[in-house]
């Protein structure tokens, strides 16, 4: 009994102590590492693996998905700064090991959270939106939120006050860039471009200056051609801005007042929608090309690159049909003075003609009715 008792019982007893022993060190291992499903992790615990340098998982398309998180570009975000935490967009990652990731590309992943943003931000979602309405069409490559905003380092855009903060011209340009790149090339050496992208000029016209930002719209249309010319007309009609370059802020009235701009502005405000072969600003100066008005190649202020522009819609324009364009001034002595002294002469002229027989046809009236009343007078006093 007592061989029965060492041999046996006491080896078995002892290897159950220890089994049990391993099963709660097992389970105080797995305590500490994971996070219950019903608790929800800090920034901090998520970071303690994200912000190691180097995490990268390989997706089924060869692609590699970056996993790793800057800590210090994380805290200065402002989603850090307004206490959204990792599980806010990430709220099926509650514990260690995480759910695997289905998604067959980099592009699907991104895709996976097209609506996270949503929650906080559904003001910014434009249903009528050039790429909402892309992505609500079946197109995967149109942008989401994440696209533009990167959600881990994406930094305030409002101050304490309100008031937009100011981002770097050529950061929102380089941003667009992503989708756009045949466009950016031509903005990058414009006349807007070099100054945005080259000198960072806050007064340069960027793609959401013209287009917007969440509610782009489609700018193919006759209504986004129509109104043009008042989108080019709010930065080139400002007085303090354009008297720092010298440029006239003439603009917008010489074209509204030329065949052109009065056909334009009729046919916007009565047929909004409608076609019109009327020319419009970028006509002549071009879209994402706009060169220095003095720029020999393409500069419309030459007589030869302004004839090429005009023969777009007048083929059969001669040498000296640009003549007839006064460049955006008013006429006045230093401009277009021949122009200006004909106006002078028609301002005098016509008001003195019309004036004088104003004059005359009053007088005549005058004498007729001072004729008609002596009469009148005379009559009376025969027949008295």
């Amino acid at each position: 009994m007592k061989n029965l008792y060492r041999y046996i019982v006491a080896p078995l007893g002892l290897a159950l102590i220890c089994a049990a022993l391993a099963l709660a060190l097992t389970a105080w291992t797995v305590q500490a590492e994971a996070v219950p499903q019903e608790s929800k992790p800090d920034n901090a615990y998520c970071l303690g693996c994200h912000s190691k340098p180097g995490m990268i998982k390989v997706l089924p398309s060869g692609e590699q998905l970056y996993l790793s998180v800057d800590a210090d570009d994380f805290a200065a975000s402002v989603h850090t700064k307004e206490d959204i935490t990792c599980v806010s967009c990430h709220p099926t990652i509650t514990a260690f090991p995480h759910q695997p990731v289905t998604a067959a590309n980099r592009r699907d992943y991104t895709l996976t959270y097209a609506d996270t943003c949503k929650k906080c931000h559904e003001d910014k979602i434009k249903p009528d939106g050039m790429h909402q309405k892309l992505m609500a069409g079946g197109n995967k490559n149109a942008p989401i939120c994440a696209d533009c905003h990167n959600p881990h380092t994406q930094p305030k855009l409002k101050d304490s006050n309100g008031n937009v903060v100011f981002i770097e011209k050529a950061k929102i340009a380089q941003t667009c860039a992503r989708c756009h790149s045949t466009i950016y090339n031509e903005y990058a050496n414009s006349v807007h471009g070099a100054a945005a992208i080259g000198a960072n000029n806050p007064d340069v016209p960027v793609c959401i200056t013209c287009h917007g930002v969440h509610e782009i719209t489609d700018p193919t249309t006759n209504q986004f051609r129509l109104a043009s010319p008042k989108l080019c007309g709010d930065c080139h009609t400002d007085k303090s801005m354009m008297a720092k370059y010298k440029l006239s802020t003439d603009v917008y009235n010489t074209y509204v007042a030329d065949f052109h701009g009065t056909t334009v502005t009729l046919f916007q405000k009565n047929s909004p929608d409608a076609q019109t072969n009327k020319a419009v600003c970028y006509d002549c100066h071009g879209v994402h090309n706009i060169l220095n008005p003095k720029d020999p190649q393409g500069g419309i202020s030459i007589k030869e690159n302004m004839l090429k522009a005009c023969q777009k819609c007048h083929p059969d324009a001669n040498a000296n049909f640009p003549d007839s364009w006064t460049s955006h001034y008013i006429p006045t002595p230093e401009h277009n003075p021949l122009v200006y002294y004909v106006n002078l002469f028609y301002m005098i002229f016509i008001p003195g003609v019309l004036g004088g027989m104003g004059v005359f046809v009053l007088s005549d009236v005058f004498a007729r009715l001072r004729h008609t009343f002596i009469k009148r007078e005379n009559r009376k006093e025969k027949e008295q």
